[in-house]
């Protein structure tokens, strides 16, 4: 993609206007392109539209730049994971998950990342570049298409990449995902995650979105949390919660707290007493994962035994917790595997 060619999907109504005052066109035909793009529709689906106007709009620029590339689905539980390819010939995942209260769908942020965590698939050959707000809503829209009848229902910014290393793209694609003229995904059904980048959690505090914020703590001190997350250089424990509680103030939105058990690491009694001390009189929900194993990085996941002795200390102590549900296990749910994979097929 080149850096004039105009990725639609990705403006705001007015900015769409502004684009097509120059292609001669008249304000009132923004809405109608609007309302298109954000249904999934290429420029020739576009019916009520002339041809000489769906002409301007492909040579100027590209309606939906995401293609699913490879699915798998889960024959464990329906889980369906994506392989996405961009215009530039990177690719990216998805992970299309089904529950009771509707399909979710994991968003990638970024091609690859470079927070370096150890235990994560996705930055281990770092970051290749990040994700317009397109890019990111021409996942949903792949997404839609292979549900047909049904729609993604919730959305969660956990795919590969740190939502807030992108952060201005980011918070176009919220503002466009939730626009009431385009797929309108309600702001409570969506969910970004971050492993604690300071500034931008306070800024995104001031942003009035109200998105469920997730920190991925992933360790109850400083000294473990810098042996898996290189962010831990930079900030504290203590400064990183911080920001997470006057997110929590300005929004009123509790904070999930994403703890990966690693063993040997992060998962014995003890870390689970430090942990819920360390979260005492907060706001805030744990979610306990059983790390998917890294052997890339020799760390390992947990028994189902210890699994329970963690989460039984911290509801010992009063601190909401759950296991997270594991799905997707067949298909290389977790973020990055099956990116890692493919690229390691094709370049052995």
């Amino acid at each position: 993609m080149t850096e004039n060619v105009i990725q639609w999907m990705g403006l705001y109504p007015e900015e769409m206007r502004e684009e097509l005052g120059k292609l001669g066109e008249k304000p009132f035909r923004a809405g109608q392109v609007f309302s298109w793009l954000h249904k999934g529709a290429r420029f020739s689906e576009m019916t009520n539209l002339s041809l000489s106007l769906r002409e301007k709009l492909s040579q100027s620029g590209v309606d939906q730049p995401v293609e699913i590339r490879q699915a798998r689905v889960s024959h464990l539980d329906g889980t369906k994971k994506f392989l996405f390819s961009l215009m530039d010939g990177n690719c990216v995942e998805g992970v299309l998950m089904r529950y009771r209260y509707g399909a979710t769908l994991c968003v990638s942020t970024q091609v690859g990342c470079r927070m370096g965590c150890r235990f994560c698939a996705s930055t281990l050959d770092g970051c290749v570049r990040n994700l317009t707000a397109a890019e990111m809503l021409g996942q949903v829209q792949c997404a839609n298409r292979e549900l047909k009848e049904e729609r993604v229902h919730n959305i969660v910014l956990m795919g590969s990449g740190e939502p807030f290393d992108n952060y201005d793209k980011v918070v176009r694609f919220l503002r466009l995902v939730s626009h009431p003229d385009g797929l309108n995904i309600g702001i409570r059904h969506i969910s970004v995650s971050t492993c604690g980048l300071v500034p931008q959690i306070r800024r995104f505090a001031g942003e009035g979105l109200g998105v469920t914020l997730s920190l991925s703590l992933h360790a109850p001190n400083d000294e473990i949390r810098k042996q898996i997350m290189p962010i831990a250089n930079r900030y504290t424990i203590s400064e990183t919660l911080d920001a997470c509680r006057y997110y929590l103030e300005k929004t009123g939105r509790r904070i999930v707290i994403e703890y990966a058990l690693i063993d040997r690491v992060n998962a014995d009694e003890q870390c689970a007493e430090e942990l819920a001390k360390l979260l005492r009189g907060m706001q805030c929900h744990v979610n306990l994962i059983p790390l998917n194993t890294v052997k890339e990085r020799a760390l390992f996941g947990v028994t189902e035994d210890q699994v329970r002795r963690f989460l039984d200390v911290l509801e010992k102590r009063h601190i909401s917790a759950t296991r997270r549900r594991e799905m997707g296990d067949d298909i290389e749910g977790a973020c990055g595997q099956l990116r890692k994979k493919i690229m390691r097929e094709e370049n052995p």
